[in-house]
Parts: C-alpha cells; structure tokens; sequence
C-alpha cells in the first residue's frame, strides 16, 4: 500500500507538471497577477516554464522529497566531508608527532655520542661546542622534512622553498657565510687554537676564544680585537706558538777592533748557564751576522719553551749588555770621523 505522503506529494507533481510557475506560487500563498498585468512577456514566460517542466520531470520523487525535508544540501554534504577528511588526518597527525617526539630524542642521543667521541680524541671546547651544534640542528631539519612527508606536505616542494629562501639569505648574507666557511675551515684544519700567539695582517695577540663567524684576539696591551675568521682562514698567518720551542733572535753590536772570539765565548757562557734557555735538542748559538757602518753585528740564537718564552726576551738584552760592561767590550753608537786639511 503506497503511503499517504507519497500519494499527495505525487499529486502535486502532477499539478507542477501542468503549471509549474502557478503552482509554486500557489503552493507559497503568493497570489499570481493576471495574465494580461504579468511581468515577462509571453516568450520568456514559456522559456521559464519549460527549463521549470524538464527539470521536475527528469526528477523522481524521492529525490524531490529529499530536496524538501533538507535531506540532499550542500552542507550536509560539506559536514559529511570534513568529517571523513578529519578521521583519515588524525592518524597521519599521530604519526608525526610520534616522528617528531622520538627523532628529537634520537638527535640529543647522537649530539651527546659525538661530543663524548669528540672528548675522548682530544678535540678543543670550541670544535666540539661547533659541530655538536650543527649536526642537533641539521637532524632535526631532517626530522621535521620526515613529520611534514607523512602528514602530507611534499618534502620536495618544502626543499624548493627552502633553497630559493636559503639562495636569498646567502646573497644578503654573503660575508657571513664566509666568516662562517672560515670558521669552519678553522677548526678542521687547527692551522691555531686557544691560547696560541698569531700574527696576520698587522694584528698580533693571545687567541682567545674561536667562534663560528669570528676569532676574538688579545694582544699584550689587554686590548681585544676581533677579527672575521675569513680573514684568519683566507690570508698569510704566522703561529708562534704552534710548536714547543721558539727560537728568540737577539743582536748584539761591537765595535770594530774588539776581539770577537772572546765576545762570543762571553755571549755563549751567558746562554748555557740560564736555566731559562733550552740547550737540547736545540742549542743556543752565536755568529757574526753583519758589518755595519759603526759596529760589528753579532746574532744570537737562542731556544726557549713557549712558556719562558717572553721572561727570556724581557731580560735578556739587560745581561748581555752587563756581560758586555764586565768584561770592558765596547758597545758603539754612531760616530763620525770629519777630517780637515791644515
């Protein structure tokens, strides 16, 4: 038995059929004008009717029921989407926090490992501050790039953006990217380290701290210069510290007519007897060095640790001119001789 709704709702389409526009409008208690008052002329008033009867008559009823009771709306149909999207992304979602959660555990895990490998070879503070660094944040790059792919984001597209902005920055930043380079280069290749004396372009001092973009520098007078490592990793640098010894060279002038063999024995006396000055492997020596226009020039070598480097070459010039006064051995100064005809 067809249910009563069905019945009047197929009654009604019938009546649809017939007048489509008069009928809706009747249905809506709206009362029509007069054929003769309407509004569209004739032809447009049957252009609308007939779009209004072929498409109720390629409708059945059920469907036009749905329409009605609001069953069939586009909301409905949103809703029912975003409902569907929402469940499929939630576990995507778990994942990558999961990924998230563990890779950033995993990266402190390898941080720590290489600073304790980096501590057990000997390498400096600044080396292992540096690299433990830079490889914490490159893992967890890596990580986020992985969370991002499963949710998802395209790591490739993340990567394009990444490298048209990374391009940008290194053209704005080109000057810091080499002192960054050269601080690289820096503590790789240790041409110094913390606590050596170096000299490059004019500047001289106590490296004091080696950073990523600059080397901070110390020299004698407490001042502190800071320098761009790409200048320290680029340019002609002098360690003189980079070994155990150094070598001091220290002049000593006689007048002409001195005896130099007694000068020099007097000058090798004072080297071997200062407990200051190294005598293995490196022995101190003496030697005639230059003839200068009011003396002979006598040069000394002499070897001392890094440590006593500095006492030496404060002292050492006070005794040998002491030695030199002892043993009645001139120490000339400029002269000159005019000669005049009587």
């Amino acid at each position: 038995m067809v249910p009563l709704h069905t019945t009047l709702f197929n009654v009604y389409l019938m009546k649809l059929l017939q007048d489509p526009i008069t009928s809706l409008a009747m249905g809506a208690g709206v009362n029509t004008p007069p054929a003769d008052t309407a509004i569209m002329p004739k032809t447009e008033f049957d252009s609308v009717r007939q779009t209004v009867k072929d498409s109720l008559q390629n409708m059945d009823a059920h469907q036009m029921l749905d329409v009605l009771t609001g069953k069939n709306t586009l909301l409905r149909d949103a809703t029912s989407s975003l409902i569907e999207m929402t469940m499929s992304f939630i576990p995507k979602l778990l994942v990558a926090i999961l990924i998230l959660w563990l890779g950033f555990k995993l990266s402190r895990v390898l941080k720590r490992s290489l600073v304790k490998l980096l501590e057990r070879r000997g390498a400096e503070a600044s080396l292992k501050t540096f690299l433990g660094s830079f490889i914490d944040v490159l893992l967890k790059i890596l990580i986020v790039i992985m969370a991002m792919d499963v949710i998802g984001i395209k790591a490739t597209s993340f990567i394009a953006v990444l490298g048209a902005l990374g391009l940008a920055v290194g053209m704005a930043l080109q000057g810091t990217l080499q002192n960054f380079a050269g601080g690289v280069i820096i503590l790789l290749l240790k041409p110094f380290k913390v606590g050596d004396y170096i000299e490059c372009g004019g500047i001289k001092g106590y490296v004091r701290e080696i950073r990523i973009f600059h080397t901070i520098i110390q020299p004698f007078n407490a001042r502190t210069i800071v320098v761009p490592n790409s200048e320290l990793s680029n340019k002609s640098l002098i360690n003189h510290t980079k070994e155990p010894r150094i070598r001091l060279d220290v002049k000593a002038n006689v007048a002409y007519g001195t005896d130099l063999k007694k000068a020099q024995a007097l000058l090798m006396d004072l080297m071997m007897n200062d407990p200051l000055i190294e005598k293995e492997p490196k022995k101190p020596a003496v030697f005639v060095s230059g003839l200068l226009d009011s003396s002979v020039e006598l040069t000394l070598w002499i070897w001392a640790t890094i440590e006593n480097y500095w006492t030496v070459a404060g002292y050492i010039n006070e005794r040998i001119y002491d030695t030199f006064n002892e043993n009645d051995i001139q120490i000339p100064f400029p002269q000159i001789h005019v000669h005049t005809d009587k």
